[in-house]
């Protein structure tokens, strides 16, 4: 074990809020101290500690205690906590919070696995509470184990953080069970990022959604709840402490002096907000350095504070809201101490709460609309995450109104076109935090207007309300091509789209066609005709037999082949703001622009990149090449952001061009995965006729929904315009 990372553990905070969970006198995993009295840890760690099952949903009783340790300030003392109800999430398989069906062995994500412990009485002295941040990409991590001691730790990168885990490479150490629950401590930013929850284990042996009690050894990959999920879970927690904010502090000093001018205003507006943030008021010795320090140390405090201040404006002196230095110096000042945060903590899970209910809006789509400017925007998992990222952008040059309420005006104008009965509810939702963020009420109102009237123009170009169910598959191949790990996502026009088995070892193709076809049976409804399976790939590898790959089945079952028993395409992960724009230009003209045939003549790539780009509208184009060539003109093709690619991975030549210019030719584009499917049934159907273009036909199908799941490492992401 590296010693340099235990020495680094014991200089920091997290130190004072570890907690060891016991069961049976020994640890059998891990909490961090949220409040005084207050301990979050895994609620499997809870069953574990009181020898139940792992993955049981009841609810502890008050009555049950559970031992816990502060180790690192005082090793021998026991203290005893109990299991909030209203904080009770066990693991479940579903993302709805009534969906309590543990998941199935090797089933990874899950949700819930979350509990808060309060203590019978505040933690030792010395004691306090964790800092936490959301997770950044690319920072060190590192984990410690239950015993409290400081060599058991690892080191960790997070391969990505998306809802509900973050999926984390192991750098460094072993991992044992005691890991279950204990924080991930982020050693630059200084600050909680996640608790951990699970790991796979390693190779030739099967993935275990929990650590297993008896587990101790290498893994492939681990897993942690970020706090975003944990606030999302948990929507009683109080607010999170987080590191203390050094910009701005002065600054926010000296405009709430200007705008509370007395002591009874600095106590009421100090008592108010210690309630709202659930810390301790200390009453008549309120001051501004303690108001500012109590909004200042926890997450979302600084937008909780402004509410405060708002308020009490409102009803003392509502004539310094309309003075022009006063609330709008507050307002640039706050953004300044917390830059991504704008929404009181009850105002953010009020807007949460009402986009459960938006199934219309696309959030990756939102995004785009709203900041079509914007680079590196990440890929959001729902329309929370959106409006989330939103929440940290601030209103460009000469326009008033935040991207935020931009975001959440153009949800509602969508939900009430597709009569959702949550429209109303939204825009009521504006009206009321308008004000607070600077905006007036009338330019909401001005913009929601004229965001109706261009939605209404294009309403007939949206997409029909039933969608046909896809699995996608995020396949990363090992060379030479015959082992592969993947990733398998269910995507429905009911807004579904999670994760649903994974596998970090390699495997041969027939697993993966094994593993398609147990999805197909257990996650999705069995829709012969319409159901649509989606490889992603790199361009490297765009050529893989995916469509002749077979389950061979046993005696009783006549196995599964997935080109012929559902429409299979292959989509790319490489996608760029360039390509991007192209696709959405040829996307546009797809019904009258005419087919594009790229032969022999076009294999350099620079006439492949002419030929295109003299057809700028063309957005379906049939490769007709030698088979070693294809690759460079395929690339092109990605690049130039062609809609549709059909080509052969072996044949070529003047009859095999003429049959599949005729394949696409005179038949809708949403059709042409069909029509695939067919070419390679006749194709099996006629052995004698080796030659039948259906033989190695392979497709390219960029949808407008062209996403890779949020948990793709970083070779599958996609950059989103």
């Amino acid at each position: 074990m590296r010693t340099d990372v235990s020495a680094a553990l014991t200089d920091v905070p997290l130190h004072r809020a570890f907690v060891s969970v016991l069961g049976q006198a020994r640890p059998v995993g891990a909490g961090v101290l949220i409040t005084p009295r207050l301990v979050l840890t895994c609620a499997h760690v809870v069953n574990s500690a009181l020898g139940c099952d792992r993955f049981s949903s009841a609810l502890p009783s008050r009555g049950q205690a559970i031992s816990v340790r502060l180790p690192h300030i005082d090793r021998d003392r026991e203290l005893a906590g109990r299991v909030v109800p209203e904080m009770w999430r066990p693991p479940r398989s579903r993302p709805e919070l009534g969906h309590l069906a543990p998941p199935a062995v090797g089933m990874l994500p899950y949700y819930g696995d979350l509990a808060v412990l309060e203590l019978d009485s505040e933690a030792l002295p010395g004691a306090e509470p964790a800092p936490f941040l959301p997770q950044r990409d690319g920072n060190e991590v590192v984990a410690q184990w239950a015993s409290g001691h400081t060599l058991p730790t690892l080191r960790a990168m997070p391969r990505v953080s998306a809802h509900p885990w973050i999926a984390l490479d192991v750098l460094g150490g072993t991992v044992a069970a005691g890991f279950s629950g204990g924080p991930l401590w982020d050693r630059e930013r200084q600050a909680v990022v996640g608790l951990v929850v699970a790991a796979h284990e390693t190779a030739g042996q099967p993935a275990s959604a929990l650590l297993p009690p008896d587990h101790r050894g290498p893994v492939a990959a681990m897993y942690a709840i970020g706090l975003s999920s944990i606030e999302a879970e948990l929507p009683a927690l109080p607010p999170v402490a987080v590191p203390a904010a050094g910009r701005g502090r002065q600054q926010l000093l000296a405009t709430l002096e200007e705008l509370l001018t007395t002591r009874q205003a600095i106590k009421e507006c100090e008592e108010r907000l210690a309630a709202r943030l659930g810390r301790k008021s200390v009453g008549p010795a309120a001051d501004i350095e303690r108001l500012a320090g109590m909004a200042m140390g926890v997450r979302r405090g600084v937008p909780e504070l402004l509410d405060t201040v708002y308020e009490h404006l409102s009803e003392h002196c509502p004539g310094a809201l309309a003075e022009s230095g006063g609330w709008e110096g507050l307002l640039r000042i706050a953004h300044l101490v917390s830059p991504r945060e704008r929404l009181s903590p009850q105002r953010r899970r009020n807007l949460s709460a009402l986009l459960m209910h938006c199934r219309s809006t696309d959030p990756a789509a939102l995004l785009r609309t709203v900041l079509p400017y914007a680079e590196g925007l990440p890929t959001p998992v729902d329309l929370a995450d959106a409006t989330d990222i939103l929440e940290g952008y601030d209103a460009p040059p000469g326009q008033r109104i935040t991207p935020l309420l931009q975001g959440v005006v153009h949800i509602s104008v969508q939900s009430r076109a597709a009569s959702e009965g949550i429209a109303d509810d939204l825009d009521a939702w504006t009206r009321s935090a308008a004000p607070r963020l600077g905006v007036a009420p009338a330019a909401v109102d001005q913009f929601r207007a004229d965001t109706s009237a261009a939605y209404a123009s294009t309403a007939p170009s949206r997409r029909p309300d039933t969608v046909p169910p896809r699995v996608q598959v995020e396949l990363l191949p090992v060379s030479p091509g015959q082992l592969f790990t993947y990733q398998i996502w269910v995507w429905n026009g009911d807004g579904r789209h999670e994760v649903v088995l994974t596998q970090d070892t390699e495997v041969p193709s027939h697993q993966v066609v094994e593993a398609i076809r147990r999805v197909l049976r257990t996650e999705v409804e069995e829709y012969p005709d319409t159901a649509l399976l989606e490889f992603f790939v790199a361009p490297a590898w765009l050529r893989l037999e995916v469509d002749t790959w077979e389950f061979p089945g046993d005696a009783d079952d006549s196995g599964f082949h997935p080109g012929i028993s559902r429409r299979v395409v292959l989509r790319s992960t490489e996608r760029t703001r360039e390509t991007y724009a192209g696709w959405k230009r040829r996307s546009s003209a797809l019904s009258t622009a005419p087919r594009l045939l790229l032969d022999e003549h076009s294999t350099d790539p620079a006439v492949a990149l002419a030929r295109l780009e003299v057809s700028p509208d063309a957005g379906i184009v049939v490769v007709c090449c030698d088979q070693q060539q294809q690759g460079r003109v395929l690339r092109q093709c990605i690049q130039a952001g062609m809609h549709t690619v059909l080509w052969n991975r072996e044949d070529q030549g003047g009859q095999l061009a003429t049959e599949l210019l005729a394949l696409v030719e005179g038949i809708d584009h949403t059709r042409i995965p069909e029509a695939v499917r067919q070419a390679r049934i006749k194709a099996m159907a006629d052995p004698d006729c080796p030659t039948h273009h259906g033989r190695r036909l392979s497709l390219l199908h960029d949808g407008p929904d062209h996403r890779p799941p949020p948990l793709a490492p970083d070779l599958w992401a996609l950059t989103h315009p």
